[in-house]
């Protein structure tokens, strides 16, 4: 289906930059202003709206849960073992960390650790004495109907940093949570907003797709995602002062996306001791210990 990302007049800058950085990679995304649009998209309102950054092949959507079990089945198939328990405890001794101990009493030695613990990445990085700046950040997904049906709708992603998107007969909405103000949700709360659809997000839709101003809520659900509180950015690779310390963390929302790529660059580095198809370089921890923002601008 493609993403159609939209711009006002103030985020138009950074919608250019990062076409242009999708253009030298050979993606196939057109930056289109509002005329344009609405010539391509019928029913979409361009109010307020500069430009647009629009995927015309080579990018989509897809089941999570699907994949994720198609993950799980290729790793049974090569006999790799599930452990459910967690983590209570991180052995380390001086630049090395030697093992993990966990709540069902059993103590794993480890050679190297990998922490890909998405929300609580943070904890799990403190259990071995290092601070990685990412906790949970609760999100809201809501379910409505709507009697228009449109079969060239993308995801679109208004300004304000709502989205929607078809799903079958239905479709998918979210995005409305302040960033103003956000702070680490209690890991068990999984408690719906319904409000954030009522008063922020369906007067969103209806600006933007005049149709939808005659919509039909019927569920919701809410997860909590890996949020980077220094640049919303991913952090991959080894600590530099505890080197068998991996990191896959802090996604900020695009984890599920990028997760496949960075699993293959750490299974390089850790078979290889460097990086071969893809360099992570930039997403090291360094820039954690320095502070220095290798900042992520669209964050959804």
């Amino acid at each position: 289906g493609g993403y159609l990302i939209l711009a006002g007049e103030a985020g138009l800058p950074i919608l250019k930059a990062n076409h242009e950085a999708q253009i030298a990679e050979g993606a196939d995304i057109v930056l289109e202003d509002a005329g344009q649009l609405a010539r391509r998209f019928s029913w979409l309102s361009t109010e307020g709206i500069s430009a647009g950054a629009y995927g015309r092949g080579g990018e989509g959507w897809f089941d999570a849960h699907a994949l994720l079990m198609l993950f799980r089945k290729a790793l049974r198939e090569r006999r790799i073992d599930f452990i459910t328990a967690s983590v209570t405890g991180i052995a380390r001794e001086g630049s090395r960390v030697t093992g993990v101990a966990l709540d069902n009493g059993e103590t794993l030695e480890a050679g190297i650790i990998v922490n890909a613990a998405g929300p609580n990445a943070g904890k799990v990085a403190a259990l071995a004495g290092l601070a990685l700046p990412v906790e949970p950040r609760k999100r809201n997904v809501f379910v409505f109907e709507a009697r228009e049906k449109y079969a060239d709708m993308p995801l679109l992603v208004d300004p304000s940093g709502i989205y929607v998107r078809p799903e079958g007969s239905v479709y998918l909405t979210g995005g409305a949570e302040p960033e103003e103000g956000d702070h680490a949700p209690d890991p068990n709360d999984f408690e719906v907003e319904w409000p954030l659809f009522e008063d922020v997000i369906w007067p969103t839709l209806a600006t933007r797709v005049p149709a939808f101003e005659a919509i039909k809520p019927t569920r919701a659900w809410v997860g909590h995602y890996d949020y980077n509180t220094l640049d919303q950015n991913a952090v991959i690779g080894p600590h530099p002062e505890v080197e068998n310390f991996l990191f896959a963390n802090g996604f900020s929302g695009h984890g599920l996306q990028q997760a496949p790529a960075v699993g293959k660059a750490l299974s390089e580095l850790i078979v290889h001791g460097g990086y071969r198809t893809i360099d992570c370089t930039a997403f090291g921890y360094e820039r954690v210990a320095a502070g220095r923002a290798f900042r992520e601008l669209n964050v959804i």
